[in-house]
């Protein structure tokens, strides 16, 4: 059995847009917030909610992700062979 998979890579300019766009988006988040005319107990729920946003945003992407990985065939294979090796030491003990 060849042990081949196919594993996307991103390019090192669409890493590099990303983290620009991300730093750009925060950074306009950050100043609207500080701009607003609003009071400051109003401008630290929105700056909460800004950060809340980003932490869910990376979390459901890394679940999301996850859950492709879970699905290859590979992993399914080393999954299996696992259990079954636990399964002989638990027969054994």
């Amino acid at each position: 059995m060849t042990n081949t998979t196919y594993t996307p890579k991103d390019s090192d300019a669409w890493k590099m847009f990303t983290i620009i766009s991300f730093g750009i988006a925060a950074a306009m988040m950050a100043g609207g917030i500080y701009f607003l005319e609003a009071s400051f107990a109003a401008k630290g729920f929105y700056a909460m909610s800004a950060i809340m946003l980003v932490h869910t945003s990376i979390t459901i992407t890394k679940t999301l992700r996850d859950a492709e990985e879970s699905k290859r065939m590979i992993n399914r294979v080393e999954d299996a062979r696992a259990e079954k090796l636990l399964m002989e030491i638990s027969r054994d003990a």
